[in-house]
């Protein structure tokens, strides 16, 4: 059996935010990456992962704003996390882009939030199967570490076998 290399994607995150907060949210040289969403929902409950989206084309303060989260029922009540690749050293433009895409699309689907709806019934295992992530900071209820090769169907095929100590 060979596995393909895991490609490890870092994400440090930070917040929470409030929404009065997002021009703090706003600069043009490090507001990008994925964010996090928490709030009321009326199954979930109070202070709940709603949504975790993604900003690569402009600031993660212009993208949540445009989401209109000003408008729900608490939005006092919302918290945004934001979270920034981080690495040995800084790739691409669009290495970094394609980075943030995948790991926003291993984390709605292993996550669940309520409002990603549209993006947690399936999972392109090719794309994502050697995807690793490590959240670092407050990620709050995000899993420190996740794989694709856990998610995705990769080793399905594999006939497993109770080990036994001679």
């Amino acid at each position: 059996m060979e596995i393909a290399k895991a490609h490890l994607i870092q994400i440090q995150w930070e917040g929470p935010y409030k929404l009065i907060e997002l021009p703090s949210l706003m600069r043009e040289d490090t507001d990008y990456g994925i964010y996090q969403i928490y709030g009321n929902h009326p199954i979930y409950g109070n202070d709940v992962l709603l949504y975790i989206g993604k900003s690569d084309c402009q600031t993660i303060g212009k993208r949540v704003f445009q989401e209109d989260w000003i408008n729900t029922n608490d939005s006092n009540n919302i918290k945004i996390y934001v979270g920034r690749l981080h690495g040995p050293q800084n790739p691409t433009y669009e290495i970094w882009s394609k980075e943030i895409d995948l790991a926003e699309r291993l984390l709605i689907y292993v996550h669940k939030p309520a409002y990603n709806s549209k993006s947690i019934s399936s999972l392109p295992d090719s794309e994502l199967q050697n995807i690793h992530i490590l959240n670092w900071g407050h990620h709050r209820n995000l899993l420190p570490e996740l794989s694709g090769l856990r998610w995705t169907s990769k080793l399905n095929y594999l006939k497993y076998e109770t080990y036994k100590w001679e």
